[in-house]
């Protein structure tokens, strides 16, 4: 197996899946029906929501929630009239999205597919990309930003949340201790220290990213960037961890 298998198992088996945790409960009944009405909000990082100006009219819009499974934010893009589709590595959260559908009465495409591969989908197959935070789960960010870049229709947006990398120089001590230089990445450590490090994520492989890799990451694959925040684990943090982008697909002419 590699490391992406290992992560989509993780999810799969792990109580981030199998409990009502925040980013695996899917929206109950009547978040669905206050969604409908205009009453609705979404996250991209764990406490901010993301402001409703990023977004583009909902009605028929062809939306991509990138490794965004568990019925969160696709149900509600639903109740506003756009067509979702959802990809994700893990069945247990997949299964989730099919469920909030089957409730609700509405159709979204579920695919269960690799993000760190070619994703399985067309040029410009999409009006906007959903990406909320996922990406520490693969090594290479910059291949998820051009395969982004690739999937978008000219104009179309991207949204995307991230860690910053910072959570990654304590250990899981209390109080957390300073004990990893960055960037962090298993796949480059001994035998022993990955597996030390793999145990205590869970049993799945976790990646720093740089702000170079993330939002330079973004420029590179082409994207114009038109908005930014920052985000913290909990309001009473000292310092954030975490980022949300909002990008466009602008085709400049030569």
């Amino acid at each position: 197996m590699n490391y992406t298998e290992i992560n989509s198992e993780a999810w799969s088996r792990s109580a981030l899946v199998n409990e009502a945790k925040p980013w695996t409960l899917p929206i109950s009944h009547e978040d669905f029906l206050r969604a409908k009405q205009g009453d609705w909000a979404v996250g991209l990082t764990p406490c901010k929501t993301v402001p409703r100006e990023w977004f583009l009219p909902f009605a028929g819009c062809k939306i991509l929630g990138l490794a965004d499974g568990g019925g969160q934010q696709m149900p509600i893009f639903a109740a506003l009239g756009a067509q979702c589709t959802v990809l994700d590595y893990s069945d247990v959260q997949l299964q989730k999205e099919r469920d909030v559908a089957a409730r609700e009465g509405y159709e979204i495409q579920v695919v269960k597919a690799d993000m760190s591969k070619r994703l399985p989908f067309g040029d410009g197959a999409f009006d906007l990309v959903f990406h909320a935070i996922s990406n520490h789960y693969v090594e290479d960010v910059q291949h998820i930003w051009d395969e982004c870049w690739r999937v978008l229709r000219p104009g179309g947006v991207l949204i995307a949340g991230f860690d910053n990398g910072i959570c990654f120089l304590f250990d899981d001590s209390d109080p957390p201790r300073l004990a990893h230089k960055l960037p962090y990445n298993p796949l480059r450590m001994g035998e022993e220290e990955r597996r030390r490090a793999v145990e205590r994520d869970g049993g799945s492989y976790h990646f720093s990213h740089t702000m170079e890799e993330q939002v330079g990451g973004q420029l590179r694959a082409g994207f114009t960037l038109t908005h930014l925040y920052e985000d913290r684990d909990s309001p009473d943090d000292y310092y954030p961890s975490y980022a949300a982008t909002r990008a466009v697909k602008r085709i400049v002419a030569d």
